[in-house]
């Protein structure tokens, strides 16, 4: 078929389509509705589960993590980066912060203890780690409900710890921890401040010291940490970032492990990859529904057009040819709700990427696989839920469109044309 018969087929295809205007703008805003409907429910999922990784990892753990390869999973304390010589921890960081995709980077000495005042006593997991780079990847900083980061001599608790042991912001608490040289250390510390970060085993358990007084209460030179968590700018590209990252890493301190949020969080991955392979489903679903409906639209338009398309039988058309009118109306009724589906889709997705719905009157917050989840419901760009829910409207179009093409081709001309 040359160029010039089948831009004639589509103009003949495209003029059909508007003969019963109503029907086809009845039918287009039908599949646009769909097509919406799949895209912002696709965008609420991707949202939902960017804001599990996004509390799961921006806790304590970062998207990417560089420990030493025996650390984890027994945290071992003798088990640091370099060994018992440490590594040049300024020139670590400075390597992982200049490549492209990190936004913060904070380095991370562990340790257990007790932590006790008055005649309470707790256990506590002990950590290390330089207020200021702590801003840019975890939410300690941002999760402060009194007082502030810990400085020299200081000590920050959970709000659940503090309450176990009946402290408040500038009283003291011993802390006694099992150090490197197989000494027990101990010593007075002044909380600072108390935070709360909603997520069970951290408000409770965690306490938050400088690096340096961490050091020395363990006997621990200051080379020594235990790990570097990074936090990157988008957090799908954490893996991109961590292969970058490690290139790095091996410049400076050969033999040092790094990993991305979905290795140290098998679980938090295994959830949020089952929702997002749900997307193609829900597609599928919306637009499986919409078949039945445009392709009983299509076979009452292509019944009121039988004795037209048995004339062009009868006049020498192919019976393909006039198949090919029919799809080729199905898939334009498909572009056309796509166009409109769109214009509708765009500002409804910025307006809640911008406006998350709050549902903080009906739930709270609550703690799944590690994360907490708080009650918004907030979209999350992405090309792939757009694009799925594209080609299924096309796609709907098309199919809807075989059927009614088939009956148009078996219609006999001359049953037709005798009104039989």
């Amino acid at each position: 078929m040359n160029r010039v018969g089948n831009v004639m087929w589509w103009r003949m295809a495209w003029r059909n389509l508007w003969r019963n205007r109503r029907r086809t703008l009845l039918t287009a805003s039908a599949l646009s509705f769909g097509f919406v409907a799949s895209v912002v429910m696709i965008a609420f999922m991707d949202g939902m589960m960017e804001e599990l990784i996004s509390n799961g990892t921006r806790v304590v753990t970062g998207q990417v993590q560089i420990h030493a390869p025996d650390y984890r999973p027994e945290r071992n304390i003798h088990d640091t980066m370099g060994g018992r010589e440490g590594v040049d921890v300024g020139a670590l960081v400075a390597a992982v912060e200049g490549q492209a995709g990190v936004a913060g980077a904070a380095p991370r000495l562990y340790g257990g203890g007790l932590v006790s005042s008055g005649d309470e006593t707790v256990g506590a997991v002990l950590m290390g780690m330089v207020a200021s780079r702590e801003e840019a990847v975890s939410r300690f900083g941002h999760a402060m409900v009194a007082g502030r980061m810990p400085g020299p001599g200081e000590i920050v608790v959970g709000d659940a710890m503090a309450e176990t042991v009946a402290v408040d912001v500038g009283d003291e608490v011993v802390l006694v921890a099992p150090a490197a040289d197989g000494s027990i250390g101990n010593d007075l510390f002044t909380v600072s401040g108390i935070f709360h970060v909603g997520v069970g085993g951290f408000d409770d358990s965690y306490a938050l010291l400088d690096m340096g007084s961490l050091h020395e209460l363990m006997a621990m030179s200051a080379g020594r940490i235990h790990e570097v968590a990074v936090s990157v700018e988008r957090i799908r590209d954490a893996d991109a970032v961590a292969a970058r990252v490690a290139e790095a890493v091996e410049e400076i301190s050969p033999g040092l492990l790094t990993e991305s949020w979905s290795v140290l969080q098998p679980q938090l991955h295994y959830v949020t990859s089952m929702a997002r392979a749900m997307n193609g489903i829900v597609a599928l679903m919306i637009f499986g529904m919409a078949i039945f409906g445009v392709a009983n639209t299509m076979l009452l338009a292509t019944f009121e057009r039988r004795r037209e398309f048995a004339v062009a039988r009868a006049l020498g058309t192919s019976g393909g040819a006039v198949g090919r009118i029919v799809v080729y109306e199905g898939l334009l009724l498909g572009l056309v709700s796509l166009g409109a589906g769109g214009l509708v889709a765009g500002p409804i997705l910025v307006y809640l990427h911008g406006n998350p719905i709050d549902l903080s009157s009906f739930v709270g917050t609550y703690s799944f696989v590690g994360s907490a989840v708080r009650p918004l419901l907030t979209v999350a760009f992405s090309w792939q839920g757009p694009l799925a829910s594209a080609v299924a409207l096309v796609g709907t179009g098309v199919v809807s469109a075989l059927i009614p093409a088939w009956r148009a081709v078996r219609v006999p001309p001359a049953d037709s044309l005798a009104a039989r």
